[in-house]
């Protein structure tokens, strides 16, 4: 099961480090501000008072050992620069970092991170299950527990029908249409072949979906 960090509490990275723990992984989450710390401590596995830019703070944590580490700083871009930059020189194998203007994002890009997010444009909870699921595309909350997604069919149901691959009987999610290129089937039947590079819009609670988008 990959393991995540989160560096910076604010209301991004406290929202994308207390998804995926809701989710099951395992996640760090750091700041400099105590008071952060302690509001997340009992929604975490660890939490964790440090100062990102200390690199043997980071080395002490562990960082390199994480699939994911998410940099959540605030509005400092030098700190947030500096601390991706530092992470890559550890060894980290995916930084995913926050920018707030279309400038810090190309300069998180040209220092190594693996993937820049926008908050105004990526929500906290959309970012953390992008990380954990191979083919989300999109995903719209309906409410506290059911969604839509959209997503790529995965791999092993390619040549199957909706019924065959399972999708209603073993996940529990409907499928509400097929995307083809640049046709959409609207309500699919449990018949229809699904072939591969369709994109599929299903409804479900939030686990279930989770599931189908991880395969």
């Amino acid at each position: 099961m990959k393991q995540f960090a989160v560096i910076g509490l604010g209301r991004f990275g406290s929202s994308v480090a207390t998804t995926l723990a809701r989710m099951g992984y395992d996640v760090l989450a750091v700041d400099t501000d105590e008071q952060k710390v302690e509001r997340i401590v009992d929604r975490v596995t660890h939490a964790v008072q440090a100062d990102a830019l200390d690199d043997e703070s980071l080395k002490a944590l562990g960082m390199r050992n994480f699939d994911v580490v998410i940099v959540a700083i605030g509005h400092d871009m030098q700190a947030s620069i500096l601390t991706t930059v530092m992470l890559k020189e550890m060894g980290v194998r995916t930084v995913v970092a926050k920018a707030n203007t279309e400038l810090h994002g190309r300069v998180l890009a040209r220092v190594g991170a693996d993937k820049v997010v926008f908050p105004e444009r990526d929500m906290g909870v959309r970012v953390a299950r992008s990380l954990v699921s191979k083919n989300l595309l999109d995903h719209i909350d309906l409410s506290p527990d059911f969604s839509i997604v959209e997503l790529v069919t995965p791999k092993d149901f390619v040549g199957k029908s909706l019924l065959e691959a399972g999708v209603r009987g073993r996940y529990g999610v409907n499928i509400l249409a097929i995307r083809r290129g640049t046709e959409v089937l609207i309500a699919p039947g449990a018949k229809e072949v699904i072939r591969e590079g369709d994109v599929l819009v299903a409804i479900g609670r939030n686990e279930r979906l989770e599931k189908l988008g991880g395969d």
